[in-house]
This record gives structure tokens, sequence and C-alpha cells, in this order.
């Protein structure tokens, strides 16, 4: 380890320990607080006093007083300068605790485990009965690991104690049953098995790599492999330690399954694309992978040097931004910009001077364009106003359509209505004015300006831009002309693209492929499989939601569900219908205040609409009931510290998690919203924007850690009826 002599101490915290520290009183956290920051400086100090205790399971275990009333559980080997806190809590509850577990290393992996036993040490009578007991439960029916080998099943982390009673596991049932007394690598490794993954796909996401051969004494070792470290933290610095028990249920600050940790840090000769379905933490990837480039990619390079992280939406920058400094220092944030795709290409074009002020579709300017546009249709032609726009931006604007000739060759894949070449003419004047209009009034388009923008870049006329490496989330939302922007903006190298996306979770509409975009992954893209956000009940209703929709890989293939899983089980989303809003507001407000009374925090729960004006009309109706409420801002990131029970829309809600989530007033006509699917006769279109809005209400579902309930009124959207 850097820095660290052979005679220096290593002090590790178990993930177990923040979680017990993080359930105990305030009062005694900073008794334990003290304690721990006195325990890293000197594990040695003759005020530590290590006490071994019969109850304990592992002979390694010591038990450490806190206070009059609390005791740590530390693992100290009779060798090396190895220390390991394990568990803290009440003096009876922290025996109790020791009493059931115990650490090993594992001869095959190398990694350090910590096991959950039933009995005493020592009771072998009573071990070997309940043992057989164990086997006697689960060995009906077909085995479910039936072929796989002892080495096999080593390799994924399963203990040599519980190689024969994985193998008498027949059934999902059956090896959930074990999910406490076996390791969470191993465990995790056999349930993507057992829900239809292959060996070869789960040994490269879930099998050590050790290779050499394992001292099961050598814990200082064991702490450095990667299964280790997605349990136990070695603990460098004062500074990293507080920042440790600061949040410590903030866990993704520390602590990476190896998967994720493969990919954050993959050095590789080009750009990569990672994909994952909701919860799968790819944002959590994603912001580990910035630290990485700052640390090693411009390790020595020019101070000006920097990381780009851009995403689609202004309010998912900033809650990524937010979420930065708890793993950075202030040294490395410096040289991490974090902004929307947006906001960086009207900063390089205001630097570069453009002569165009960019509009927005909805503002009043391009309206004032629009409609002088229109005035040009041709009657002969009965198509829709909602035709031209849709081949305004289909057509017109990617392809950079700028003369009628220019029409006539342009590719209309994807269109619902098919066009001939006297058509085409026929309908051209309609963009000619809008362009003609715009230009009068130096307006360009937001497609216009990012287009302008990648052709500055692309000739060299935009200036010495600071970025050697780019990462890029929710990627599925950008467009074509978005991510031939972003390939522009950095050279093409090692590690210069990190790409991240899931277009199960696209709600923007903007198909496209990364290789149309001059953007190479071929041998460089990975799928997060685990979903470590909801319970496996939520997850298989927000998947249900999307039963039909066809699902593109970002690079022009297919994507699918396959292997995608929540380890977590708990009770199935409530899907509750009312007579009236106010039935449905008081059930709402009533359910609240129920998870209040359990000790639910405010700002784990979140009422989800689909519209602004929906949330609006919530948040009054419950702060009449007299429910504090805080709706949250596109602008500004959601702060926990702040009171009320948080209030947001469908798009705002994206990229955030909440223990309870309550999706609202999930109606036919508001989900799918009406006017969104009829402002358009083209049944192409159409298709697209139901797809859309069942991503949104799938983005809403997923956002639910422990507790989903949606609800409705009248009528409810159709989208519900595909769930049993």
């Amino acid at each position: 380890m850097d820095g660290m002599t052979d005679n220096q101490p290593m002090v590790a915290i178990s993930e177990d320990f923040m979680g017990a520290f993080a359930a105990i009183p305030r009062a005694q956290q900073k008794k334990v607080q003290e304690f721990v920051g006195k325990f890293r400086a000197d594990p040695f100090s003759a005020a530590i006093n290590y006490e071994k205790f019969r109850q304990a399971r592992d002979p390694n275990f010591r038990s450490v007083r806190v206070d009059q009333d609390y005791r740590a559980i530390v693992l100290k080997p009779e060798t090396g300068n190895v220390y390991v806190l394990l568990w803290v809590d009440k003096h009876d509850d922290a025996y109790e605790w020791a009493r059931r577990h115990r650490c090993d290393i594992h001869p095959q992996t190398g990694s350090l485990q910590l096991l959950q036993t039933r009995v005493v040490a020592g009771d072998t009578e009573a071990a070997k009965t309940e043992n057989e007991a164990d086997v006697a439960t689960v060995s009906s029916g077909e085995p479910l690991f039936a072929e796989l080998r002892d080495r096999e099943l080593l390799r994924l982390g399963v203990p040599t104690e519980h190689l024969k009673l994985v193998r008498t596991v027949h059934d999902e049932e059956g090896l959930e049953a074990l999910e406490t007394e076996l390791p969470r690598e191993s465990f995790e490794a056999l349930y993507m098995l057992a829900a239809g993954e292959s060996l070869q796909q789960v040994e490269q996401d879930f099998a050590a790599t050790q290779t050499a051969e394992v001292d099961t004494e050598d814990f200082a070792a064991a702490l450095q492999q990667p299964h280790s470290q997605q349990r136990f933290v070695v603990v460098e610095d004062d500074a990293a330690l507080r920042a440790i028990l600061e949040a410590p249920l903030e866990k993704w600050r520390v602590f990476l399954h190896p998967s994720q940790r493969r990919l954050v840090e993959w050095d590789t000769n080009g750009p990569v694309r990672v994909l994952g379905g909701a919860g799968t933490g790819k944002t959590v990837v994603a912001m580990h992978r910035a630290r990485w480039l700052v640390k090693h990619v411009l390790e020595g390079a020019d101070k000006s040097k920097k990381v780009l992280f851009t995403t689609f939406t202004a309010n998912l920058a900033t809650d990524i931004r937010e979420n930065l400094k708890k793993i950075c220092i202030p040294e490395e944030l410096e040289r991490i910009e974090v902004t929307h795709i947006d906001q960086w290409v009207t900063r390089f074009l205001r630097r570069n001077e453009y002569p165009k002020r960019i509009v927005y579709g909805n503002s009043p300017e391009f309206k004032t364009c629009w409609e002088l546009a229109l005035d040009q249709r041709p009657a002969e032609q009965n198509l829709p106003d909602s035709f031209y726009r849709e081949e305004w931006e289909r057509v017109i604007q990617p392809q950079r359509v700028g003369n009628r000739t220019g029409y006539f060759r342009a590719r209309r894949t994807g269109r619902g209505v098919a066009l001939s070449r006297q058509q085409r003419a026929a309908i051209w004047p309609v963009f000619n004015e809008l362009r003609i209009a715009m230009q009068q009034r130096g307006l360009s388009s937001v497609e216009a300006a990012i287009q302008d923008a990648a052709e500055l870049i692309k000739q060299g006329r935009g200036g010495a831009l600071p970025y050697n490496a780019i990462v890029v989330d929710e990627a599925q939302d950008m467009g074509p002309h978005m991510m031939g922007l972003i390939r522009q903006i950095v050279p093409h190298g090692k590690n210069d693209l990190f790409i991240l996306g899931d277009g199960h979770q696209r709600i923007y509409r903007r198909r496209y492929a990364l290789s149309h975009c001059g953007i190479e992954v071929r041998g460089r893209s990975r799928k997060l499989r685990i979903n470590y956000r909801t319970t496996e009940e939520t997850r298989r209703f927000a998947v249900a939601l999307l039963e039909g929709t066809a699902v593109d890989d970002l690079d022009g293939g297919d994507d699918n569900s396959k292997g995608y899983c929540s380890l977590m089980r708990g009770t199935p989303p409530e899907v509750v219908g009312f007579n009236s809003f106010d039935q449905e507001v008081d059930w709402v407000a009533q359910r609240i205040r129920e998870l209040q009374r359990q000790g639910i925090a405010d700002s784990d729960i979140c009422v989800v609409a689909r519209t602004n004006d929906g949330v609006l009309r919530y948040q009054r109706a419950l702060e009449a009931k007299g429910v504090i409420v805080c709706p949250l801002s596109r602008k500004h990131a959601d702060r926990r510290d702040q009171d009320g029970l948080r209030l947001a829309t469908m798009h705002r809600v994206k990229g955030l998690e909440f223990r309870h989530v309550f999706i609202v007033d999930v109606n036919d006509g508001v989900i799918p919203l009406r006017y969104a699917v009829e402002s358009t006769q083209d049944e192409t279109e159409r298709r697209a924007t139901q797809a859309s809005e069942r991503a949104l209400l799938h983005v809403a579902a997923t956002r639910a850690v422990n507790g989903l309930y949606v609800t409705h009124t009248s009528s409810p959207s159709p989208f519900l009826s595909v769930i049993s």
C-alpha cells in the first residue's frame, strides 16, 4: 500500500461497521467517532484494551470498550499489523453479533470474507445437526448447480465448507435461504447463474483473478483484493476517516463491486461503452471514473488539463456535481468540469463570438418564425402541422439540409409518411422560410448550434480545449449531433471517452448509433447487471412496464434485460385506485404519516407526478392536510437537511433515489400524456412518444429503494394493464 511501511499498522473499516454506526443514537455516534479517530491514530495505544471473549466465533475477534454501554468488535489477527473495525453496538448486542460471525481468507480467491454462522464455536454436534437439517430442507428436486465443478464454485468465492450445501440447492428460493450464510460475492455469482446467466459471463463479472498461492494468514494482502474492497476499506488518513463517518449510509462513496471497480480502473486504448439497467450504479461508476482519470490520466499533465463530465439535463449535472464533492478532494474537483451539454455549447460558442442567439423550440422567437413558415404550406398536400415540425426535427436539422436539392437526397429513415420527389419539392418552401426567418433575426436552434460548435472544433477554429478525457452519463438521451460534438471535443486516444447509458431509460426519443458518430466501441463494451437500489419485486414491476418496447444498445444493436436482477427482496409495489382526487390524497397522506411514525425521514420519501402542474396540485393538497413538503428544483441539488417530504416531476426525479416513492395520478390521459401523444397524426411518432412515456414511468418506479406506491383515480393508465 502506498505510503505504508511494513511496521505501520493497517487499519480498515467494514461496511457492516458503517451500517451499525449509522444506526446508533447520535449522542453515541460522537463517542464512536472519537474512539475510531484515536484507534486509527494508534491501535497499539495502551488506552485501547483488546479483550478476548468466549462467545466469539472467531479467535481473532476482540472486544474494545467505546464507553460504559457500547463495544466495538475488532478483527486483530495474531500475526501482522492489521486491525479491522467490524461492528459497534451495545455491549450484549455486540457480543451476540460476534457470536454469529467470523472472518476468513478464502483459499482460492484470497479475499477477506465475513461469514455469518448460526451456532456458537465449539458446538460441533449442534452445527452438524443444523447443517444436516439445512441440507434436508433444500435437497428436494434437481440440484441447481449440479453441472458446476468444485473448482468453479471455489473460483466464485464459495467457502470450502459450503460446497456440499450449495450443491443441494434446487431453486432460487433455496438459494435465497442461504444468503446470510454465503459471502456476498459468491451469493451474487450464484444468483446470476440461477437467473440464467452463462458461467462464462458470471466468471467475467464475479470470479477472482488471484493466480498466486494464497496465504490464508496474510490479512494485509487479503484487504487489497477487489472482492475484499467491496466490503472493507483501508483508512489511509484522518481526512478519509472523517469522510466515511460523516455520511456512513452513502456507502457508494467507498465500496464498489469488483465489476464496477474494473470499469473505473480500466486502462483502455479508446472509447468505452457501459450499459446497465436502473440501479446498477452507472452514475457511481461514472463519478469514480472521473476521479480515477484525474489521478492517473492527468497525473503529470499540465494543471490546466481537465476531465469533462457531461450529461443531458441541468438537474442531473447539478446532482452529480454535488455528489462528486463527497468522493473528491478539492484539488481533484478543480480538474473535473461538470456541465450539461447544452450549457457547454452555449459557453463555447459565446467564447468564440458566435453571431447567433440560441433558442429552443418552445421559445416565443422560434414560434414566430414557425408561424411564418407554416404560411408556406401547400394546401394540396393535406399534411397536418405536426408533420412539418417532425420533418424539421427528424430530417432537416440532423442532416443540415440547406436547399431543395439536399432535401431530395435526405434520408427519411423512421418517418411514418412516405414522400415522393414531387411532394418534397412542394413542401420545401416551409423549411426554407423557417431558415430565412431565423437567419434574419440572428437565431439558431440548439441542434444547429451544436453542429456549428462541432464544425468549429473540427476546423481548428474553436481554440485549444483543456480536456484529455470525457465522461458521458445518461448517454441514451443524447442525440447523434451531441455525440458527434463530444467526439470532436477530446482527441482520439487512450481513455478518451467513457460513455454510460441505458436504452430502457430513454425519455427524450433520441435513438442513435455510436459508430455513426465516429465513436468505435467494439471490444470495449461492458454491462452492469445487478440492481443495488430496488427490491427484486420493484425491479420486476418496472421492467414489466416496458413490455413490448424495443430497446437498443446505443450502437445499432438490441438490448434486453437478461441477467438484470436485484438481490434484495421486499414487498410488491402497491397499485391502488380511488374514485376521486380527494380520496387519493387522503390515502397518500395517511401512508406518509405511517412511514413517519416508523422513523422514516421526510427526505427519504418522494411524491412523483407527471407534470409541473401535477406537482403543484399535490403540493397544495398535501399542505392542506398538514404535510410539510419540499418541491425539488430543476436547478438545485436535493439537500437532505431540508425539511419536508420531496415532490418532483418524473423528469426531475431521474438520477435520484428514495426509500419510499409515491407515483400519483397514474391515470389514462396523464400517463401517457394525452396532448403529447395526440400532437401528431404520424403513427411512427405516436409509437415513439408512447415508448418515451413508458420509459418515464419505468424511471420513476426505479427510484424506490424499499417501498413503491402507485395511485390513480377513475381510469388507470393503460401501461398498468401489463402488471398482473
